[in-house]
């Protein structure tokens, strides 16, 4: 790595970290890194993305999605080229590409030739520092730390075009006065900014412990974007009991397999529809709740870490 060993990695007989410094991010994934991996004798060399030329065997990659093709106007140019240009020759000579979906590995065939046989889907889970805040302690500690008294709805993510956060704020901002929710949009700035409006509060980013206790306390978590590969923030809700409403793309049906509300389109007016209909079910709410958490028991990362071991094992034969 470039950065030192954080204090959460955990140190194991097994595991050495070697830290090598780099002004450059690129030079250092391109040159660097292969090279000390060369030198340390490594036999199987697993990056994101773009896998040096210089790894001429024994590389795999993992591509969580392929949305700098399905829509180039999510992405500053700069980064899109750099994508589009240097992830097929990547996934091309990498002996096993890794990615987090059926649905992404479906996206990954369409736009990128010549990886028959070598896409596997290694699927992601939530993460197992996220701990789970009861609801009522959930409604305390919001209120504290943000004031929030009374019922709302959530929305979190990197607030960039991709993520279609302005579809969730348009949608709350819509409901009559007969649902006193509002928004509460948690994330990074990005690029691409959304309206204000008085019925959306926006944190920035909040320390994992808020996060938890804001999808515990929410009447629903709302996942609007445009394309996911996969979605975890379906599993955190799930698993925070928290109900979802969710945008009809392939990986948000897969990883929720009808644990979630899908919703019809992008349009605005269904939204705020789907919305009302849901708040006004307490019933349905519950059961929704009951079926996200069956179905966030079905990932965890000690089945994705085998996967993982299994293909490291096809790459070294």
């Amino acid at each position: 790595s470039n950065r030192p060993k954080p204090a959460t990695v955990p140190d194991h007989p097994r595991f050495r970290w070697i830290e090598l410094h780099s002004r450059r991010e690129r030079w250092w994934s391109l040159f660097r890194f292969p090279l000390a991996a060369r030198r340390e004798g490594a036999r199987a060399i697993h990056v994101q993305y773009n896998l040096s030329p210089m790894v001429s065997h024994g590389g795999l990659t993992t591509i969580h999605d392929v949305s700098f093709y399905r829509d180039p106007s999510w992405f500053r140019p700069q980064d899109r080229l750099f994508l589009q240009r240097f992830v097929p020759p990547s996934a091309r000579r990498a002996s096993r590409v890794l990615t987090v979906s059926e649905f992404s590995k479906s996206e990954i065939h369409r736009f990128i030739s010549g990886l028959e046989g070598k896409v596997v889907v290694t699927p992601n889970a939530v993460a197992e520092s996220f701990k789970i805040t009861p609801r009522n302690q959930a409604k305390d500690l919001i209120k504290s730390k943000l004031g929030i008294d009374r019922p709302f709805l959530f929305t979190l993510g990197t607030r960039w075009p991709r993520k279609n956060l302005g579809l969730a704020v348009a949608a709350a901002e819509g409901l009559g006065a007969s649902f006193p929710h509002f928004l509460v949009v948690t994330g990074k700035p990005g690029w691409g900014e959304e309206s204000p409006n008085s019925r959306t509060l926006y944190t920035g980013y909040l320390e994992d412990e808020t996060v938890s206790a804001l999808y515990s306390a929410a009447d629903l978590y709302l996942a609007p974007a445009w394309y996911e590969g996969f979605g975890i923030t379906l599993l955190e809700a799930f698993k925070s009991g928290c109900p979802v409403l969710a945008s009809p793309n392939g990986a948000h049906e897969e990883v929720s397999a009808g644990a979630a509300e899908i919703a019809a389109n992008f349009e605005v007016a269904t939204w705020t529809q789907s919305l009302a209909r849901l708040l006004a079910d307490s019933g349905k709410l519950d059961s929704m709740r009951e079926a996200g958490t069956k179905r966030e028991a079905m990932f965890d990362w000690q089945t994705t870490a085998k996967l993982t071991e299994q293909a490291y094992r096809e790459v070294l034969g």
